[in-house]
């Protein structure tokens, strides 16, 4: 006669674990039919919860007179639990399912969780004896006692370190690691926790363990993320009524089931399957109306290709092995926010985040409706600060993913919301991006290299090694990930990923192919034939490889890097795919201060177009029209004014567009604004004026450079600008705050041309500055001998009798020797 007989439909099997008075004497038991899915009520049973353990050690008990093996942690477990003189009813998973049997199997392990909540009690095994774990449950028995105790003794209860060594030993055995045990604990309305001998109460011990993590907040001493499930089981309801009173479908209707998956799919299984299947029952949905329960006839590729779908969307892609914990997930996405703040305190974590473009009808209170805060059950892989918010087309609830190189890696499959955003969510019609999503549920091995692991699981998928249409499939595939990255701002990421599309696009197709792509026949949509034809006039134009580098130092956004490249039509495709027109990127300017810097005339116009800011600033608050005139641009300083940009806005150190024009020798620019009538003796912040500043340039003063400058092809075009200043009627006297005049700023460093210059157009060679110091005063001290020459040679009354003429053995401004 077989062991097991088929189960009637609603029924289990349950264990009557004999007496016996010697311990030592084998294991006798006897397995009963009870039909316990079909009643309403609690039963006097006990349901083990425990740890399989490892298979090559195994031990024998006897069921009726058949004998089974059984591994050794069972069997550990069964002698502990014999009584010596009364037969105990016990359910235990490894015996009362026919283990051969995959449909009873899958039948049984779907109502698991109404088998621990229709137990009277449920008894936690941790193993044997060992780490002096007998010390440690008493630790915790007696702080939880102090912290229950009518009168406080106030005496410390706190474990000694050898105890609480004890204690965090044994919150690291395998019971606390595995999967199937949170729907034990989440089921059970009593729950004895048993190591070896020693027993305490379930709610005593997640109690005694808070009071202890309390006393030892120093420590590495936590609560185990299943104590919360454990404690409240003395206040879960027992079971009464007739069954026809009940829902078709029990369940502990904790959470969602993309929730539970998200905060315990680390847990450890020997079937990989049950990391799903160990939670449906705990699921507050219904998984099973969309095919999702236990059957162990499906393969685990299969089966999570099943979570994935009903997780997020049926439309979504997804490529699922079995030999892995690994989906690759591909579908069109939106971008709802990030990530802003985040903490985990306990077993939550606290998280703001600041939201992009919410609609008006959001009705949540919060500060200009630019973030909110919430509070989530702590997840596998905790949530961190520059995290994405997402939705996937055809998804209800939102996504959190992490950029991880060229990927997105999923950090919160499904995550909760408000009602208010919930609507949001539905009104979403525009699903812009091309995501593709790594979800990993290994999160012991930290960043793994998914570009390597996406190379061997579905080559071609990221440009390795493909050609012709795989080569425009990655290619447009990394243009569009970067395309996304640059919309968040990470400029530096979007540039490399930008760069290595055109370069996969370039290296994967035929010449032939590149300079006319032939899109007549292709899949794509519209937009990606236009990403394709802008790789093809990049590729074409040899610009992949600056994409990357030529601008890094200045850490230039993808939009301001087109904007310096010229090219008007990357611009546009950039501004078209909503690229942040305002964006500093590393940089001081925004895209249109580099279109002035550049002087890129028609790209201004597109992006004044598209809204961008022409009064906007940068380096030093300088603005688009200072930026044009600085660097000679004339066409664009026009375009500018007859935009409306004042013909005198200054920058932080007051410097109108005239005296940056006049510093770096734009003549040409000078001459234009003058005629539209700039300022001639307009002053800036240290009262000096566009002469003075022209004149200092023509020195090289700034930049500290030599003495005498090296008249250069720049220092003649400065030169020519102090002529035109001079001939539009500058003031060849104006001072700066020390009393300097042009003819000082020349003479201290022995500028011997611009000197000439200066008095040849009637500079005064006796006025003095603050000091009571004349120009051959500053010039002889500087020891330059041709200057000195000069002035004397013009008139300049020599006034050192006492000294020599050259005083490069004088400290300046004390008269006296070194």
């Amino acid at each position: 006669m077989a062991l097991y007989e088929p189960l009637p439909e609603g029924s289990v099997r349950l264990l009557r674990l004999l007496p016996c008075s010697d311990q030592s004497s084998e294991i006798r038991c006897k397995i009963f039919i009870c039909p316990l899915l079909t009643s309403g009520s609690t039963h006097l049973y006990d349901a083990l919860s425990y740890v399989w353990g490892p298979e090559d050690n195994q031990s024998s008990i006897y069921i009726d007179d058949y004998k089974m093996s059984v591994r050794a942690n069972l069997h550990a477990a069964l002698l502990h639990l014999r009584d010596r003189f009364i037969e105990r009813v016990i359910w235990i998973d490894a015996i009362c399912i026919n283990q051969e049997d995959n449909g009873e199997k899958g039948q049984q392990v779907q109502s698991m969780a109404e088998i621990y909540a229709k137990a009277t009690r449920v008894i936690v095994w941790l193993g044997e004896v060992a780490d002096k774990s007998d010390y440690a449950l008493e630790a915790i028995r007696t702080a939880a006692q102090e912290e229950y105790a009518v009168v406080k003794q106030y005496t410390s209860n706190a474990a000694d370190r050898t105890n609480l060594e004890a204690i965090v030993t044994l919150l690291e055995r395998p019971w606390f690691q595995r999967i199937w045990v949170l729907q034990e604990a989440a089921a059970a309305r009593h729950i004895l926790v048993k190591c070896g001998h020693t027993e305490i109460d379930g709610f005593a011990f997640c109690s005694g363990l808070r009071a202890q993590s309390q006393y030892h907040p120093e420590t590495v001493l936590r609560s185990p993320l299943i104590a919360y499930l454990m404690r409240g089981a003395i206040f879960r309801p027992r079971y009464q009524g007739s069954r026809e009173n009940w829902p078709d479908r029990f369940s502990l209707n904790i959470r969602p089931l993309g929730e539970l998956v998200d905060i315990y799919h680390s847990r450890k299984a020997t079937d990989r399957r049950d990391k799903v299947y160990a939670l449906i029952g705990m699921s507050s949905d219904d998984p099973g109306a969309a095919g999702l329960s236990a059957n162990y006839n499906t393969s685990w590729k299969e089966l999570f290709q099943k979570l994935i779908k009903y997780c997020l969307s049926p439309q979504v892609s997804v490529n699922t092995w079995d030999d892995v914990e690994v989906a690759a997930i591909g579908g069109k996405g939106c971008i709802l926010g990030e990530v802003s703040a985040s903490r985990t305190q306990h077993d939550e974590q606290h998280v703001s985040i600041a939201w992009r473009n919410p609609p008006d009808f959001f009705d949540i209170d919060w500060k200009e409706k630019q973030s909110s805060q919430f509070t989530f059950q702590a997840s596998a892989k905790p949530i961190e600060v520059g995290d994405v918010v997402c939705l996937l087309q055809g998804a209800t609830n939102a996504t959190i993913i992490r950029s991880c190189n060229d990927l997105w890696t999923v950090i919160a499959i499904t995550v909760p919301l408000t009602i208010s955003l919930r609507k949001w969510l539905a009104s979403i019609k525009v699903f812009p991006y091309d995501l593709l999503l790594i979800w990993d549920w290994d999160v012991s091995q930290g960043k793994k290299d998914y570009e390597c692991f996406m190379g061997s699981r579905m080559p071609g998928y990221l440009g390795t090694d493909c050609q012709g249409q795989d080569s425009m499939d990655a290619a447009t595939k990394l243009w569009n990930h970067g395309l996304l990255l640059n919309t968040l701002g990470r400029y530096e990421g979007a540039r490399r990923t930008l760069g290595k599309a055109v370069q996969i696009y370039g290296t994967g197709t035929t010449l032939g192919s590149v300079s006319k792509p032939d899109l007549s026949n292709s899949p794509y949509t519209e937009e990606d034939e236009r990403t394709i034809r802008m790789m093809n006039h990049l590729y074409i134009d040899d610009k992949a490889e600056s994409i990357e580098s030529e601008y890094e130092q200045d850490s230039l956004t993808p939009l301001a890097w087109a904007v310096v490249e010229g090219d008007e039509a990357l611009v546009g495709y950039l501004l078209d795919m909503d690229a942040d027109i305002e964006s500093k990127g590393g940089s001081y300017n925004t895209p249109l201060l580099w279109a002035a810097t550049t002087g890129h005339k028609a790209i201004i116009k597109l992006l004044l177009d598209k809204g961008a800011d022409i009064n906007s600033k940068g380096y030093r608050d300088r603005g688009a029209l200072s930026q044009a005139a600085a660097e000679g641009h004339t066409g664009v300083v026009n375009f500018l004014l007859d935009k409306g940009v004042h013909i005198g806005s200054r920058d932080r150190d007051s410097h109108v567009p005239l005296t940056l024009a006049a510093k770096y020798g734009q003549k040409a620019v000078v001459r234009y604004l003058l005629d539209e009538g700039a300022n001639i003796e307009s002053m800036g912040a240290d009262m000096e004026t566009p002469l003075m500043w022209a004149v200092k340039e023509s020195c090289n003063i700034e930049s500290g450079g030599a003495a005498k400058t090296l008249w250069s092809a720049s220092a003649n075009r400065v030169k020519a600008t102090i002529e035109l200043l001079l001939d539009r009627g500058a003031n060849i006297e104006t001072k700066d705050r020390r009393g300097w005049r042009p003819l000082w700023v020349a003479a201290v460093k022995g500028n011997e041309a611009v000197v000439k210059l200066l008095l040849d157009r009637g500079a005064n060679i006796e006025l003095k500055d603050n000091d009571g110091r004349t120009v051959l005063w500053e010039a002889s001290e500087g020891g330059h001998e041709a200057t000195v020459k000069l002035l004397l040679d013009r008139g300049a009354e020599y006034r050192f009798k006492d000294r020599p003429l050259f005083g490069f053995g004088y400290r300046r401004g004390d008269g006296r020797h070194k």
